[in-house]
């Protein structure tokens, strides 16, 4: 296996063609934070108490909830509003006339969707692993899905005798569509936040989306730390003119900097990936963002090999892990100020080990 591993980081290499870059440093000088994306997603299924109780056990800095609302308006924690992939809710006899096709940013989706349910209705279903394939389903039937309030609740438990909270990171999913439906995240997404203490820019929460009217109304009311996203394709769904690809020049990072504190990019945006699976060179994303006062925190980072970039890989296995500490360090060198990852056993003390070089 020792020979494998060494044979492809040599081609690895190859494919770069690059000297290892120079280590950049991040925006405030401060070491990188660890975001659980989803939670420890890659040990419990997704956005479950389980899920952010073993995230924040393991030493994330950030617990990360996407946020869907309630037909009764309540936000809870799904990484979508259909929710076949990450429940058991077409094992409901008493739900299947609920399941529907809906176009959701411009994209025909169908199943069940939360805003079809009442909190008490989904409350009656259990989480289930979203990619099986990979990570099994030994934990699925197991755990409800928490709303947004029971998350934070969990958070001013953990956070007792804590000199450092940890932080809470929500994204608004869908936010222009809920809207569009008489369901918009801003108004109890503030008011909560309110009510735990959330005040501020000092405050440990970042709000993120990928679109970017929500982002500007939540700023017009809050000067809480706002992340716009990106990913390397498409655009905001709630701005057709408007590409992730623009928005990520210099001119658009100016124009982000006006209403958001950071960006959120995929993060082959940071450093591209060859044919083969082979790191490039990393582009000018950090600097330029860094440039015009945005922190930096890409996603995702995942162990298992068929996520990983080819040097990285453990074996040919997709679900066998391989040596995610080593991508996450490679992407730190960057200046990245924070990184989301499924897996926080290994991305903290990587994070640890690679900012304090």
């Amino acid at each position: 296996m020792k020979a494998w591993r060494g044979a492809f980081a040599l081609l690895a290499l190859a494919g770069c063609g690059a000297e290892p870059m120079a280590a950049q440093p991040t925006l405030d000088g401060k070491p990188p934070i660890v975001i659980a994306h989803r939670g420890a997603s890659g040990e419990r299924p997704e956005h479950t108490l389980a899920s952010y109780t073993l995230a924040i056990e393991q030493g994330a800095d950030f617990i990360e909830p996407d946020l869907v609302l309630t037909k009764d308006g309540v936000l809870v924690a799904r990484h979508e509003n259909e929710i076949s992939e990450t429940t058991d809710v077409a094992d409901h006899p008493e739900f299947a006339g609920r399941k529907a096709t809906k176009t959701i940013d411009g994209k025909t989706v169908t199943g069940w969707f939360t805003e079809d349910f009442t909190l008490a209705e989904l409350k009656t279903l259990r989480a289930k692993e979203r990619i099986p394939r990979l990570r099994g389903t030994a934990h699925d039937g197991r755990y409800e899905i928490p709303t947004f309030v029971e998350i934070l609740d969990l958070l001013v438990e953990a956070n007792k005798g804590r000199d450092h909270p940890v932080g809470v990171y929500p994204e608004t999913k869908h936010p222009s569509y809920f809207a569009s439906i008489g369901l918009p995240h801003e108004a109890p997404l503030l008011a909560i936040l309110e009510k735990y203490g959330y005040r501020g820019r000092a405050a440990p929460v970042f709000i993120q989306s990928f679109e970017v009217g929500n982002l500007k109304a939540i700023r017009a009311k809050s000067d809480l730390p706002l992340i716009q996203l990106m990913d390397g394709a498409g655009g905001p769904a709630d701005d057709p003119k408007a590409t992730y690809a623009m928005m990520a020049t210099p001119a658009g990072l100016k124009a982000v900097a006006a209403y958001a504190d950071g960006i959120g990019p995929n993060k082959d945006m940071i450093i591209p990936r060859g044919a083969i699976g082979t790191l490039g060179d990393p582009t000018a994303l950090v600097h330029d963002a860094h440039a015009a006062g945005l922190k930096v925190h890409p996603w995702t980072f995942r162990r298992e090999n068929y996520f990983l970039p080819l040097a990285d890989k453990g074996g040919l296995n997709p679900a066998g892990h391989g040596d995610l500490a080593a991508e996450i360090k490679t992407y730190l060198r960057t200046g990245i100020d924070g990184l989301f990852s499924d897996n926080p056993r290994e991305a903290v003390p990587a994070v640890k080990e690679g900012a304090s070089r």
